[in-house]
């Protein structure tokens, strides 16, 4: 990107940018700094005092200190963001090829397993489940239904680390090769499991759990340990009880 000029200038840059469907935005510090880390095509960050902000980066990440002083430029957040996140910067990041993403999914042999959040309603409750499958090395999440894993409100809760896993919404004949494990009350106790690999691991919605569908696709039904007269978990404490399970990522 060439030189930046007013704050005019970026503000209409802002604006233009953010605009275009291939474009998300970052919320926030955090959701800033992990995009850079993971390699996001970040255009343009802004906040209404950019020293403060290069200060951050300098003691909460400088690893990506240099690429946060270089982005971040000053401009009115009010005027730009339905609200102001706390750490007072916001970013534009280019949102991944859907093609390179599926291709991704389908690469064997997969050495994690692949979160399939079934017809999800929540937009917080997917955007924890982005920060838990990038956290435990998952390959990546997927969805069914009409929910996109992108929306705004999502990628605010993930915080940025979608770009860390590979985030996607497929149809069911779309869904990558693999072992399907499909989360339900009825299913084998997952203490006697052991999750492979190449698992899909299945979670059904918060209201409705798994679909018929998807329940008939299921190559085993997995149950977590619960007490008695509790109805269910919350879908990312599910998810992460899970993945915690299967074993996370390996030393380094």
């Amino acid at each position: 990107m060439g030189e930046w000029g007013s704050a005019d200038e970026t503000v209409r840059q802002w604006r233009e940018d953010a605009g275009r469907e291939d474009v998300v935005l970052l919320d926030g510090f955090h959701a800033l700094k992990h995009a850079l880390r993971f390699g996001a095509e970040v255009r343009m960050a802004v906040a209404e005092d950019p020293g403060a902000v290069r200060v951050l980066a300098a003691e909460l990440a400088p690893d990506v200190e240099a690429d946060v002083a270089r982005l971040v430029r000053a401009a009115p957040l009010k005027g730009l963001l339905p609200r102001v996140h706390p750490t007072g910067v916001a970013a534009l990041a280019v949102r991944p090829d859907p093609a390179v993403r599926r291709a991704s999914l389908l690469r064997q042999p997969r050495l994690a397993p692949v979160v399939v959040l079934d017809n999800p309603r929540n937009l917080g409750n997917v955007g924890a489940v982005v920060r838990l499958a990038a956290g435990f090395g998952a390959t990546g999440v997927v969805t069914r239904g009409d929910l996109d894993p992108w929306h705004p409100n999502v990628v605010r809760a993930g915080a940025g680390l979608h770009y860390a896993t590979t985030v996607e919404r497929l149809a069911l004949d779309e869904l990558p090769a693999g072992p399907l494990y499909a989360l339900d009350p009825e299913g084998e106790d997952i203490r006697s499991l052991t999750l492979p690999d190449d698992a899909l691991l299945a979670f059904g919605s918060e209201r409705h759990g798994i679909s018929p569908e998807l329940r008939g696709r299921a190559d085993h039904l997995v149950a977590l340990p619960m007490r008695p007269q509790v109805s269910s978990y919350n879908l990312a404490t599910s998810v992460a009880m899970t993945l915690f399970h299967w074993g996370g990522p390996a030393a380094p």
